[in-house]
């Protein structure tokens, strides 16, 4: 059995740091560089595998070095890989340029556009997280999920919320912009159908609706942002962290929050990561209330 089985992306991540963004048909020269291993599914399972939490994953690399190297990073930290295929096809790819706050992406889903769910693998999960995923994928999730009693995390980015499925969603997260685009105003968080609804709010914290219809905002930690990327997935992860040890929503979103904090000062998705008690100790020195 699984706490979690992640579905989504697996990318190799290529990111430029810029003074500011070249013009059309200009040269211009990064004044710095990090490349890792990434995909908003692998960042939360990674940080989850780190936390202690039993992690199992539903994706697909290429037949090639950087499948090599995720197949290989998840051994290394206990995330299962039962559910990766390797296909024949180049591994995903994320090539990100950030001045500032300012972030441009663009991705190559490769490999990645080959993952299908393993009925038989996700049904080993206490709790499914969906990143990055195409509409079908999610709705023969959410349905399975519901079928079962299986509660499920949906971080729905840019993509719409199936209707057919949005009422069996236990979580779904997505951040302030995201909403706005959806759905319009945050006053209209009560439209959404799905449990429970978790928006991260811009410069920090996040607003939640629960079951019961209340609304409350969890404040942030204030950090100077050198890169947000990966942020999201280490809010999932604090999130989901929380939910699998009975926390209340509000205490779990704080743990998001602090590993969101953690994440934006460092370049690079994964490089904040940092096992349990290191997050326990500086959970202790600043002081946010959670629970361990």
């Amino acid at each position: 059995m699984f706490d979690v089985v992640a579905i989504g992306n697996l990318n190799y991540d290529i990111t430029l740091l810029l003074d500011r963004f070249p013009e059309f048909h200009e040269k211009i020269i990064a004044k710095s560089a990090h490349f890792g291993l990434g995909g908003a599914a692998g960042n939360t399972a990674s940080w989850l595998a780190h936390m202690g939490v039993k992690v199992g994953f539903i994706g697909a690399v290429g037949n090639d070095e950087i499948g090599e190297a995720h197949i290989n990073y998840f051994k290394k930290i206990g995330v299962d890989v039962g559910g990766i295929k390797v296909v024949n096809e180049h591994s995903g790819i994320a090539i990100s340029l950030i001045k500032g706050e300012d972030k441009r992406i663009v991705k190559h889903l490769g490999a990645n556009a080959y993952r299908d769910v393993d009925f038989e693998y996700l049904s080993k999960a206490r709790h499914i997280h969906m990143s990055s995923n195409p509409k079908e994928l999610i709705e023969k999730t959410a349905n399975f999920a519901f079928e079962k009693g299986i509660s499920i995390s949906l971080d729905i980015g840019e993509a719409e919320v199936p209707e057919s499925v949005e009422d069996k969603i236990t979580y779904l997260l997505m951040n302030e912009d995201e909403f706005k685009r959806k759905y319009g105003s945050l006053d209209r968080v009560h439209d959404v159908k799905a449990k429970n609804v978790i928006i991260t709010l811009n410069g920090g914290g996040a607003m939640i609706r629960d079951e019961n219809g209340d609304v409350f905002e969890v404040r942030g930690l204030s950090a100077e942002v050198v890169d947000s990327t990966g942020a999201g997935d280490a809010f999932d992860a604090g999130f989901v962290y929380g939910v699998l040890k009975g926390w209340k929503l509000e205490d779990a979103a704080k743990l998001g929050t602090l590993l969101a904090y953690l994440t934006v000062q460092k370049v690079g998705a994964r490089s904040a990561i940092i096992p349990l008690e290191e997050i326990k100790k500086i959970s202790k020195e600043l002081n946010p209330g959670l629970p361990f």
